[in-house]
């Protein structure tokens, strides 16, 4: 078989279309999901059992849908979960069908627990959302299955089809999972890098916007990382020998680190485009980064498709160039341009030696976590919550949907729950989105599969039904209200399969579309409303409680620098995370209803700022390492800025509007002793320093205007 497959890679056509194919980590899970639904479609119509034929595929689709991110002992333990879910919550819905009340009754409550059990951990949501989605297809096919206990079977088993199929191809290849999840940070940074290429040069206005889609890519990129540490965690507690793991936990770590130098500043870019010294270095540091863009997607390629990673020669040229021109003329470009030049060519030189430089002996340690199931699960019990409210929103939603669709008799109206189970999600703003791509996508979907379906023969449709089944898996997580055009064109092409009624059904799943939409609108918007402004304050009391811990974490590694960097990664992350959810408040604002946008525009001032803070902080870990334990001006005024800041964190999380002792006098100071030094490393650190304390005093000029805009609308 291996010599099989290393011919295979000999032929240049094959390995062209191998590598395309791999690129891309979603094909792989495209390509699973169809050719188990595929092969159960085709052999079930061979026999004569359409309807063993589509539910055997739904059953493989929630599979698909279901799935977890772990090491493949970890997918056993999913896969079983998943199974007996999936038979209790089909079972209990056609042992229920009779009597409406209590199936009613039941998909309410049984809703609650399992989005609070999903909760628990990644391993469980996934299951949990199966076990929902599992329960309303049981409801679509009762009026039509030949026995109460055939669908109940039929799904679990394309279910387990499915599961035993997709742990057998990554028993093929058992560290594919972290080899994509790595390629996925690997790409996110890609994107970051070749973002940031067009501050290069820039004015205060598009500074302003492409910080702001920085801070947006940024969230891909922090994302990413978590769940490289998830399934880092899971391949840990499952193997003995933890060798195997050194080569991608050193890419992880490659990868935070790279991360820290790309998020990076030493200076407002704006400022250094305007001196004419730093012009000709200006365009060089945009190639320089469009070039590291190139290779760090290069390498997440590489990840990919097993393929030996090359260092692009045009960056190793590049920067020898650029370093070249600083010796000629060292008094070329201001100190920042030099420092994010020598921050670039520190991660050109780490991409270099990607494969070499790291110990073979020691594995670095992850963050963990250490709550036990119950204890993460109690947490989730208070009506505060924002699951517990998510699963009240839901089982109310359903109850409503199931009472609209068996008071009026709808017909089709179990659709009307599975759109609610699609749409619904846990803020105003982003139902409002899902409800639109939803919308569109089912109306787009009826309209073409209308068109197209006359053209198909029989077997024709068969092969529709398994094509859109793949471009479903494609575009499911790339643009939802594409996936929903193809979802729909395989519901009606199932229908077409089993009784030749695919065109009938078209009408009334739209009708319920439609009807599930607007309930799951008016469900959000009453029930417990999030409004996007009004988690300024707290978002910003935890950003600035972030940022400071991770400000102490930096001073710690200057002054007790240590090979075990854990607490300082926590640190880092932590501030990244409060970044990426007040960005998050700041988008979604966008979906919110006018009258609740009182904040827009100093949730937009605020984004970028502390994407910009966060820059000073990174550039100022980042040469850390640098430092050999030497002791940094910087600590001169440790004590005034983590005073400023706890003054800050104290102020917003309190209802009085007292005033917060001004720090201008702060900055005055770190101005004397700029000048006064002519050692650079030291007017770094009070470049840095200037910046973080100048940023931090606007980020709380535009708290107390958001303080002060929520206090009035609460009152």
């Amino acid at each position: 078989m291996k010599r099989l497959s290393f011919n295979l890679k000999q032929i240049s056509w094959y390995k062209y279309y191998r590598n395309l194919f791999l690129k891309n980590p979603n094909r792989l899970l495209a390509f699973k999901g169809t050719i188990v639904i595929g092969s159960l479609v085709i052999l079930m119509v061979i026999l004569g059992l359409p309807f063993y034929a589509v539910t055997l595929g739904l059953g493989a689709l929630a599979g698909v849908l279901s799935e977890t991110e772990d090491h493949p002992n970890g997918r056993l333990k999913s896969m079983a979960l998943k199974i007996i879910s999936f038979a209790i919550s089909s079972f209990s819905v056609e042992l229920l069908q009779p009597y409406p009340i209590l199936l009613g009754i039941g998909l309410s409550l049984s809703t609650i627990v399992f989005i609070l059990i999903g909760g628990i951990s990644e391993r469980f949501r996934g299951v949990t959302f199966g076990a929902l989605l599992i329960g309303v297809y049981t409801m679509i096919g009762a009026q039509i299955s030949p026995n109460w206990y055939i669908q109940p079977i039929l799904l679990s088993l394309g279910a387990f089809i499915y599961g035993a199929f997709s742990y057998v191809i990554l028993l093929l290849k058992p560290y594919s999972l972290l080899n994509e999840q790595l390629a996925r940070g690997f790409y996110a940074l890609s994107n970051y890098f070749d973002e940031k290429a067009k501050l290069f040069p820039s004015d205060g206005e598009s500074e302003k916007e492409v910080r702001t889609k920085l801070a947006l890519l940024n969230i891909q990129i922090v994302e990413a990382l978590d769940s490289c540490k998830e399934v880092l965690n899971s391949y840990g507690e499952a193997l003995k020998n933890q060798q195997p793991l050194l080569p991608y936990l050193h890419y992880f770590m490659v990868l935070q680190g790279l991360h820290e130098r790309a998020t990076s500043s030493h200076e407002r870019y704006d400022l250094l485009t305007t001196d004419p010294a730093n012009i000709e270095l200006i365009g060089g540091i945009r190639q320089l980064l469009h070039e590291l863009a190139f290779a760090t997607n290069n390498f997440a390629e590489s990840l990919l498709t097993g393929s030996p990673y090359k260092h692009p020669m045009a960056l190793s040229w590049l920067v020898g160039t650029m370093n070249g021109l600083l010796e000629t003329n060292p008094l070329k470009g201001s100190l920042p341009l030099r420092l994010l030049i020598n921050n670039i060519t520190q991660c050109h030189e780490t991409l270099k030696c990607i494969d070499k430089n790291y110990d073979t002996d020691s594995l670095p340690k992850l963050e963990k976590e250490t709550r036990s199931y119950f204890e993460r699960l109690k947490l989730q019990l208070n009506i505060n919550h924002p699951r517990m409210r998510h699963a009240l929103r839901l089982s109310v939603s359903f109850l409503i949907g199931f009472t609209v669709y068996q008071y009026f008799n709808i017909d089709k109206g179990e659709w009307i729950v599975l759109t609610i189970l699609f749409v619904l999600q846990s803020s105003f703003s982003e139902t409002r989105k899902r409800l639109l791509e939803r919308t569109i996508g089912t109306l787009t979907g009826v309209v073409v599969g209308v068109l197209i379906i006359r053209l198909f023969s029989f077997s024709g449709q068969i092969v529709l039904l398994i094509t859109s089944a793949y471009l479903f898996f494609i575009w499911m997580k790339r643009r939802y209200s594409v996936g929903v055009v193809f979802i729909t064109i395989f519901v009606l092409c199932a229908f077409n399969i089993m009784s030749n009624k695919g065109v009938d059904v078209m009408a009334p799943r739209l009708l319920a579309t439609l009807i599930g939409a607007f309930i799951s609108f008016m469900v959000v918007r009453f029930l417990w409303p999030e409004w996007q402004y009004k988690k300024l304050p707290s978002l910003l009391s935890g950003v600035i409680h972030k940022n400071t811990a991770y400000f102490k974490a930096i001073l710690d590694q200057y002054q007790n620098p240590t090979t075990d960097d854990l607490k300082y990664r926590i640190a880092r992350r932590e501030a990244h995370r409060a970044d990426n959810a007040l960005v998050k408040v700041w988008q979604n604002m966008q979906l919110d209803p006018q009258k609740q946008q009182q904040l827009n525009k100093t949730a937009f001032t605020l984004t970028y700022l502390n994407h910009a803070l966060l820059s000073y902080l990174s550039a100022l870990g980042a040469h850390r390492a640098q430092e050999k334990g030497g002791t940094i001006q910087v600590l001169e005024f440790e004590n005034d800025i983590l005073k400023a800041l706890d003054d800050a964190f104290n102020w917003l999380t309190t209802q009085h509007n007292s005033e917060i002792e001004p720090i201008e006098n702060m900055l005055k100071e770190i101005s004397t002793q700029l000048l006064a030094t002519n050692k650079e490393a030291t007017q770094m650190q009070y470049i840095l320093l200037y910046n973080i304390v100048h940023v931090t005093l606007q980020i709380l000029e535009q708290a107390k205007l958001s303080k002060l805009t929520t206090t009035t609308g609460e009152s």
